[in-house]
């Protein structure tokens, strides 16, 4: 059972309690369903991972926003727990990320992150990112927050600059963000505990922590992330990662020995992971509607 529903203002509640919240991040309804199921606090959607598994491109700003609301709609619809989902740089200009935001919280997200890439964006731990002048990432996340219906859906404010410009710019944008209306921080990309350590000390407010095995941030634990004042950990890419060695592994068993007889991995019951995407219902509809 979640700990928490995905009733309005459910993750804005979660943030005033203590304790880090960690979140998977989630790509399709495969990864959502699963994660739904387990109890945690908060999903979040990851645009990397979005982008992977419905184009099969990478995250260079290639998917649009009618695809990535879609997706938006699709899991929160298709889930219980709150859902912080990734919105890029808004798809565009200023009306542009008012007509996104409006959009991420009519599809039932709790919270939406944009931040100050130039358009198109590309990944946070990939070489090549540029960002807007500071003044335009700040109106970027004031009209964001003019934008909202309500108080309870929350705006991550992102900024990419610590990569090209420096950790000392990325706090002064971080300070920027929090005056147009940012209810978290997200400074992506420290690349050392101690930079982590810095950030904590200088922002008051909730802080995102990006998880990404391989990536350019050191990987911490909860109670690590929790002294350097951290409130929200997520781990976009953790799921894809394991869900694509696991299909190399077994993908590998079929293409050499022809069968999977064999294969010591680990398999979710097919009988528990029909009941995950929903068979029961069908079922239970068969015996009543159908069966004479």
């Amino acid at each position: 059972m979640n700990n928490t529903s995905n009733s309005k203002g459910a993750f804005a509640r979660r943030l005033k309690q203590p304790g880090l919240i960690s979140a998977p991040g989630v790509f399709d309804m495969i990864s959502a369903r699963i994660a739904d199921s387990m109890g945690f606090d908060v999903l979040y959607m990851t645009g990397y991972g979005v982008v992977a598994s419905h184009l099969g491109l990478p995250d260079a700003g290639l998917a649009s926003y009618t695809e990535m609301v879609g997706r938006v709609r699709q899991i929160a619809q298709g889930s219980i727990t709150p859902l912080v989902a990734d919105g890029d740089t808004g798809y565009g200009g200023l009306l542009n990320v008012d007509f996104t935001v409006r959009g991420y919280e009519a599809a039932g997200a709790q919270a939406i992150q944009i931040e100050d890439q130039e358009y198109p964006k590309k990944c946070g731990h990939t070489p090549g990112r540029r960002v807007v002048a500071i003044e335009d990432a700040a109106r970027r996340i004031k009209v964001a927050a003019d934008a909202r219906s309500s108080k309870d859906f929350l705006i991550v404010a992102r900024t990419d600059a610590r990569t090209s410009l420096g950790l000392d710019e990325a706090l002064r944008r971080g300070e920027a963000f929090l005056k147009a209306g940012a209810d978290l921080l997200f400074i992506e990309s420290p690349e050392s505990e101690a930079e982590m350590e810095r950030i904590g000390r200088t922002f008051g407010v909730p802080l995102v922590a990006n998880m990404v095995e391989g990536g350019r941030t050191p990987i911490l634990s909860r109670s690590e992330l929790e002294r350097l004042g951290f409130k929200l950990a997520i781990f976009p890419a953790s799921g894809f990662l394991a869900m694509g060695a696991a299909l190399r592994s077994i993908y590998g068993e079929i293409r050499n020995n022809g069968s999977t007889k064999h294969w010591d991995g680990e398999l979710y019951d097919f009988h528990d992971f029909s009941r995950l995407m929903g068979f029961e219902r069908v079922w239970a509809f068969e015996r009543e509607h159908v069966e004479s």
